[in-house]
């Protein structure tokens, strides 16, 4: 049976780079003659049959769901974010589920959502915690500090101007006055040297100028990157995440408030070295820093997430293994 790897689709405007970082997590455990189908496609697909390791959000497109029966599923990291449980758990979705149980989930939210209708699940971690093949020598690791995306939730003037409809929400929700929290809450916790010196990415790309195979490649290229860095400071979970498995040191500045947002981290957000910033502004952290982060700051990463990484590693495989029967 061929196997299928998760494309998606790109939003009004921008699109996420961590969703090809998931998928080339996934792809790992595949062989390399496999289909792309994507991720908000499920229900139409129509080729041969295939697996499919379905890890990551689900879903945007509320409308399309449940996957094709043409699809064999392992449901491993599987997040179903607050914003779309209301719209994807009905009886149908239920109903398929509890065929593909148990469902691995990629954080404790999840689990709890689906226990509570009936659904057999567990929490799996992400499966972006098992790219380690990426794993460089230390020997090879460079003097280079990434920053990727820091408080990526907080307005910018770019992003409250981005269209009228926006614009004027903004002001309505006071979101235009806090334009600026975010170059104010960087030098409270980072050094001005360090901000001027340190390499910058984004996940967040401009739609329409790269193809699925050109996504890869960055997404890719990126990883190999951090794989080298001496630090890694970011608010993205799959820059993040990846760093744990690669070894990289990494910093993860939480500023999450939002129950779309803290939803996707309970469970995870307890493998990081993490600096909180609250409501108020408030910040603390867990991994003893004292003062600011600067070029020197060396930490240690946490190492609880490992007791996942071997089951996401034998489930994956056993899957990919496993014959399935003919239908």
């Amino acid at each position: 049976m061929k196997h299928a790897l998760l494309t998606y689709q790109e939003g009004n405007t921008t699109y996420n780079l961590g969703d090809n970082i998931q998928s080339l997590a996934a792809r790992q455990y595949i062989n390399k003659n496999h289909v792309f189908i994507n991720r908000e496609k499920l229900f139409h697909y129509s080729g041969e049959e295939v697996k499919l390791i379905l890890n990551g959000w689900f879903t945007h497109n509320l409308f399309n769901w449940v996957p094709s029966k043409k699809i064999h599923p392992l449901f491993i990291s599987f997040h179903l974010n607050s914003s779309a449980a209301p719209f994807l758990l009905n009886e149908k979705s239920i109903a398929y589920l509890k065929e593909h149980e148990p469902i691995g989930c990629r954080d404790k939210y999840t689990v709890k959502l689906l226990k509570e209708r009936g659904v057999e699940a567990y929490f799996s971690g992400c499966l972006t915690l098992t790219l380690d093949s990426y794993k460089v020598d230390d020997s090879l690791r460079t003097d280079d500090i990434y920053i990727v995306d820091p408080f990526f939730n907080y307005p910018t003037f770019s992003s409250v101007t981005v269209d009228l409809k926006t614009f004027i929400r903004s002001l309505v929700n006071g979101d235009i006055l806090k334009i600026g929290k975010k170059s104010k809450h960087l030098k409270k916790i980072i050094h001005s040297d360090l901000l001027k010196n340190a390499k910058y990415n984004t996940q967040v790309l401009s739609k329409g100028k790269l193809s699925d195979d050109e996504k890869f490649q960055l997404a890719d290229k990126y990883l190999k990157e951090y794989s080298k860095a001496k630090l890694v400071i970011t608010s993205r979970i799959h820059c993040a995440l990846p760093c744990l498995a690669m070894g990289t040191p990494v910093i993860f500045i939480n500023s999450f408030n939002s129950k779309v947002d803290t939803c996707r981290f309970d469970g995870i957000i307890d493998f990081f070295n993490r600096i909180d910033i609250d409501k108020e502004g408030n910040i603390t952290n867990n991994f003893n820093l004292k003062g600011l982060i600067t070029k020197k700051t060396n930490v240690v990463n946490l190492t609880n997430h490992l007791p996942v990484v071997k089951d996401l590693k034998n489930t994956c495989s056993s899957f990919i293994e496993e014959a399935y029967p003919a239908t």
